[in-house]
């Protein structure tokens, strides 16, 4: 592993789910290790001193039966405390009320005086026991006390060994490392085995996010594990293919264009070349001639302005000149506009107002939108047709309906129409001049007013196209902004 990569590596997600589950396995095993070698040596430390007093409060009852701590006494006593000396390998001695040693098992202190803190309060009655750690061995003084003449008649001092205890404790100990170091390499080998294994599906998401940067989206990622995971993976495929389609549309949409604005060109270079290479063409022939191509011309710029509206509607930041309009108004405005076209065709025209609406709107956009779905009904009419157009509202929305009595539109197309240069019958559809993009651009802007286009239809008898949009315009959520440093600057959510 390369040393820039390190700090990169202990901030992954397989190093962290590595620790994670070899500390949820190793520390709780410590403490338990711990906790049982403290409790053994507790249990094992108060029986000691629980037997060690039992076997010393019958020596001194012994004394107290003889009356005195003494050399005469202690010769009746000294088989049964050497027995229990010897018993726990441990050391007795036997002090009278002057502090002087009267027996001692060992033999090392007989007629000397013992001085010490733990005497002296042994003297006034008080028992005391002292665990030596470092040298493992407890030692215990024991007031020889005659209550029923209220005296101290002397007082014996125990020093025991506690290396049976410790030889046990570090059995247990020994078992329990054992068992912690097989637990050890178990954790270590399964911790490893699971990081690699939650690591693993993220690594394959990853590879497949790069392979999409670099523009392959053909493999869906197929990841098996954990829940969370799977959900990833199904969020991230769902991505993919939009993704895929999103490309597919960009493709038919760069080739559409290419072949919308191409297809004028070619007509007005055939045109032109047809009186170029004919240098006796009639006045009457250039003339018709120049009016196809100023038609060509007029079409590749009503493209071109399409396409200029679609590029200012799709960008996010957008805007729309809000005002409040009488819709019943401009409604009349633009069937008035479309009559011509309308009387070319013989195509009747209904408008219908149930009551007065005023919406907050952007008029132009709007008003485009709507003359794009009455002049399809009139150009997508049959001879002699009608076409009604309706207003209504009711506490929150208004709703503008455009039918007729059209062609109509096939099953398979009705979810196409307002895909960019779709066309349902395209021959006709550049006969009328149009050039498949008023269905797109109608829809944007229905959407930047928030909202909502339908259509029903069926092939041969007609088609409905039902807008709703809100009364009251909503205006898109502004970014938070904090103030610091006397300004303000963008407090950015952890999504843009």
């Amino acid at each position: 592993m390369k040393l820039e990569k390190i700090p990169s590596f202990f901030k992954s997600l397989k190093f962290r789910g590595f620790m994670a589950v070899f500390l949820a396995a190793m520390i709780p095993m410590i403490i338990f290790s711990s906790l049982v070698l403290m409790v053994y040596d507790r249990s094992a430390y108060k029986q000691r001193i629980y037997v060690l007093q039992n076997y010393s409060s019958t020596i001194v009852q012994d004394f107290i039966g003889l009356g005195s701590v003494n050399s005469d006494s202690v010769k009746e006593l000294k088989d049964d405390i050497s027995v229990f000396a010897n018993s726990y390998s441990g050391r007795i001695v036997v002090v009278d009320p002057r502090l002087k040693v009267v027996y001692d098992t060992f033999g090392l202190e007989e007629g000397k005086t013992l001085i010490s803190a733990e005497a002296v309060k042994s003297m006034y009655g008080n028992d005391t026991v002292y665990r030596n750690r470092a040298r493992d061995y407890v030692e215990m003084t024991i007031p020889i006390k005659d209550f029923d003449e209220n005296k101290i008649l002397g007082m014996m001092v125990f020093s025991f060994s506690l290396g049976d205890i410790g030889i046990v404790y570090s059995e247990i100990a020994d078992s329990i490392y054992f068992i912690a170091t097989m637990i050890f390499i178990f954790t270590l080998f399964y911790a490893l085995i699971y990081a690699r294994k939650i690591s693993s599906p993220l690594r394959k998401l990853s590879e497949s996010i790069d392979h999409v940067y670099e523009g392959d989206t053909d493999d869906a990622l197929s990841v098996r594990g954990y829940t969370e995971l799977k959900g990833i993976t199904i969020s991230f495929n769902k991505m993919l293919g939009r993704v895929r389609k999103m490309e597919d549309s960009r493709q038919e949409f760069v080739s559409n264009v290419s072949h919308e604005l191409k297809t004028p060109m070619t007509s007005m270079k055939v045109l032109a070349d047809s009186l170029i290479g004919n240098p006796d063409a009639s006045l009457e022939m250039y003339k018709d001639f120049m009016t196809d191509i100023d038609t060509e011309i007029e079409r590749e710029n009503k493209i071109i302005n399409d396409l200029l509206s679609l590029v200012k509607l799709d960008r996010k930041n957008a805007t729309l000149n809000i005002t409040s309009v009488d819709m019943s108004e401009m409604l009349q405005s633009i069937l008035k506009r479309v009559k011509p076209l309308a009387d070319k065709n013989n195509i009747e025209l209904y408008f219908e107002r149930f009551r007065p609406v005023t919406a907050e709107v952007d008029e132009v956009k709007l008003s485009l939108a709507l003359t794009n779905l009455i002049e399809n009904a009139i150009k997508y009419n049959i001879t002699d047709g009608w076409v009604r157009v309706s207003l209504n509202a009711d506490h929150k929305f208004m709703f503008v309906k455009v039918a007729d009595c059209g062609i109509g539109i096939p099953d398979d197309s009705s979810d196409r129409i307002f895909e960019r240069f779709y066309r349902v019958d395209k021959a006709r559809s550049r006969g009328t001049g149009g050039t498949g993009l008023g269905l797109s651009i109608t829809k944007k802007i229905i959407n930047s007013h928030h909202g909502q286009i339908r259509v029903f239809s069926k092939e041969n008898e007609g088609t409905t196209f039902t807008v709703r949009i809100p009364l009251n315009y909503i205006p898109p959520a502004k970014p938070k902004t904090e103030k610091k440093g006397g300004g303000f600057k963008l407090a950015h959510n952890s999504k843009l």
